[in-house]
């Protein structure tokens, strides 16, 4: 028997890290009953004032280091040896400086263990869910904002499109992530162009092409990041049909994602509605969506309602049904994981 000790990370947002121990815990019950090749038990656990998240199975540690290292949370590892705790590197997929995903500070920002936190749950439920270590999943975001799932996964490897209406979010992201790929000599190229199908004017398009080293740019290993400021609804023409593994927004209120055009005064389940054609139709069969939601205005019972109607699978069980936490007195967060057969 292994039992391995997780030391969770401290997190800058208080009432997140009161209940980040739970959201790890979770988030570890999903990613282990996928990933780990045999029963993984994940309990809490405090060792002389001090708390950890224990993971115990059968056998050596073998794969178990991988998830434990690489969930939302992860600051230390180790293994119990009796009264003892033996350190265990952590081998965490982390391409770029954490300052990628911890620079930009704004108002609204989501907290980046949330987010990763909904990018592995998610790529759990998908039909491949080993591509959540390996580097090779797609990625995108339909809301993105000023991109901290952009950044997220860039910094882990994945290749990832954005979306989102607001050109001063577009703006804001384009100024950051040139400066930064520039301030770290980072080998990038970057195109920025009018988004326009049929003759028809869609937004702008910023192209992104980055490897970490000279050699991999050189050798054409590079990441992808796209960018689309346009109308989540309106993807037709823009994105190609099947071309990603997840599909993960974290849209408490959603509204402000509407067109320009609207009074922008539907529910976020009415914008739901209207987009989720969109990314299912490029959403690849066995993909998975996830969705990060304010409970306060998109009540549980009508969202998994909703998501069946657009021929999607909602994942309950053990972790799934146990993300549910308060940000604020107005935000009671949740997140839904739903597949594409």
């Amino acid at each position: 028997m292994t039992e391995l000790l997780l030391m969770i990370a401290p997190s800058a947002n208080r009432v997140y890290a009161g209940a980040a121990r739970a959201l790890v815990a979770a988030e570890a019950r999903v990613l282990t009953g996928v990933l780990c090749d045999r029963p993984v038990e994940v309990e809490p656990a405090d060792l002389a004032g001090v708390e950890y998240l224990a993971a115990s199975a059968d056998g050596d540690a073998g794969e178990l280091v991988d998830v434990l290292s690489n969930l939302s949370a992860s600051a230390a590892l180790f293994e119990r040896e009796g009264e003892l705790l033996r350190p265990v590197p952590l081998r965490r997929r982390e391409i770029y400086p954490s300052d990628l995903v911890t620079i930009p500070k704004y108002s609204g920002k989501t907290n980046e263990q949330w987010t990763r936190l909904v990018l592995g749950v998610t790529a759990a439920a998908t039909a491949r869910p080993q591509r959540w270590l390996d580097g090779s999943l797609n990625v995108l975001d339909p809301m993105c904002g000023r991109g901290t799932t952009l950044n997220l996964a860039l910094s882990l490897g994945y290749d990832v499109t954005g979306v989102e209406i607001d050109r001063k979010d577009h703006d804001a992201y384009a100024a950051f992530i040139k400066t930064w790929m520039r301030t770290h000599r980072y080998k990038h190229t970057v195109q920025e162009s009018a988004l326009r199908t049929d003759g028809r004017m869609r937004g702008r398009r910023l192209q992104i092409e980055l490897a970490a080293s000279k050699e991999s740019f050189r050798a054409g290993e590079v990441q992808r990041v796209e960018y689309l400021n346009t109308d989540t609804r309106d993807l037709d023409g823009l994105l190609r049909a099947r071309s990603v593994d997840v599909v993960v927004a974290d849209a408490p209120y959603g509204v402000q994602h509407g067109s320009q055009a609207d009074e922008l005064a539907r529910s976020p389940l009415e914008l739901l509605d209207q987009a989720l054609p969109g990314w299912v139709r490029v959403l690849r069969g066995g993909g998975a969506v996830g969705l990060s939601y304010n409970r306060h205005v998109a009540p549980r019972d009508a969202l998994d309602q909703l998501l069946a109607e657009h021929g999607l699978q909602v994942r309950t069980g053990p972790g799934y049904d146990d993300l549910r936490h308060r940000v604020d007195a107005s935000i009671d967060r949740d997140l839904i994981v739903a597949t594409k057969p």
